[in-house]
């Protein structure tokens, strides 16, 4: 036991470290008007457009009623606007204003001017060694904390692919009546996934939620240095809890951290709200082809997203 809370007590003080090292205490992030969440409300939104509430709540881990006050307080500084959804009339989408946008790049050029300073004191041994060490520390936390997230996301295990099988046949009948072929499909994506595994290029992702599988994800090799991912699936119950924006987050972060130059995929015009994640994390509409397929006539999409 004294040697957990020997552990407990390095994090902390490893956070209280950090947490000055990088000035976050002060009132204003980077001598700026703005507190650390505004901040990061107005960095996400420059990389993520079309946002709703319910979306920078559960990406950040924000209380509904804290960030709906601090929403209101940018829109009143005209940092960002609110338009209604196309798709959907209830939702609003949220934007940063052209003001918003050059209050990013002021807290983006302090931040990297920070940044420099503090890397140009080390020496290119120390650099390297700091860089390992925070890729690290990403990796090992990347599941997310107990109170941040109702779910948390794992490694694939012995009989995820298994289930990975069923819960696409299952749902994919249910809810769009797709046939047999389907599953067979996605059988086969599972099967060449495990036969051909490059655990430095590819990776799966279970998401659960207390102690029940409830979706998935796959980041492939496509070859030319180019990620795919695939068998994107959020089990009914578990939707409307940013699940399916975070794994799809969790695949672009691997793609981009072991090295490739785009991320692809591949879906159907059908299934809105997988598309309007894709859409808001910055993937762009290629191609688009008719075909037949589990027994319906389809609208097939492909997208990509430069890294």
């Amino acid at each position: 036991m004294a040697g957990l809370q020997d552990e407990i007590n390095t994090v902390r003080q490893f956070n209280r470290f950090f947490t000055r090292q990088i000035g976050v205490l002060r009132e204003g992030l980077l001598h700026s008007p703005y507190s650390l969440t505004e901040a990061r409300l107005i960095f996400e939104l420059a990389h993520h457009p079309n946002l709703t509430a319910s979306n920078l709540g559960n990406e950040l881990g924000l209380d509904a009623g804290y960030l709906s006050r601090i929403l209101t307080k940018l829109e009143q500084q005209n940092l960002i606007e609110k338009t209604r959804s196309d798709d959907d009339g209830r939702q609003r989408l949220i934007n940063l204003t052209t003001a918003g946008q050059a209050a990013f790049a002021l807290l983006d050029s302090r931040s990297n001017d920070e940044v420099a300073e503090m890397l140009g004191e080390l020496s290119d041994r120390d650099r390297l060694r700091l860089s390992e060490a925070m890729h690290t520390i990403e990796e090992i936390l990347d599941h997310g904390f107990k109170y941040a997230e109702p779910f948390y996301l794992r490694h694939h295990e012995a009989g995820d692919m298994g289930w990975v099988i069923y819960q696409h046949g299952l749902l994919y009948h249910r809810e769009y009546g797709w046939d047999e072929s389907f599953e067979a499909l996605v059988a086969k994506i599972c099967a060449d996934f495990i036969t051909n595994y490059d655990p430095a290029k590819e990776h799966c992702w279970i998401a659960e939620m207390q102690g029940e599988r409830v979706g998935s994800i796959f980041c492939v090799n496509a070859g030319d240095n180019i990620a795919k991912l695939r068998l994107l699936l959020v089990d009914p119950k578990s939707r409307g809890l940013g699940l399916g924006t975070r794994l799809v987050q969790e695949g672009i972060r691997f793609a981009r951290r072991v090295g490739y130059n785009k991320v692809t995929l591949w879906t159907n015009d059908i299934l809105v709200a997988a598309r309007q994640i894709y859409e808001q994390l910055g993937f762009h509409l290629v191609e688009e082809d008719h075909h037949h397929s589990f027994g319906h006539d389809l609208v097939g999409q492909t997208w990509e997203l430069p890294l």
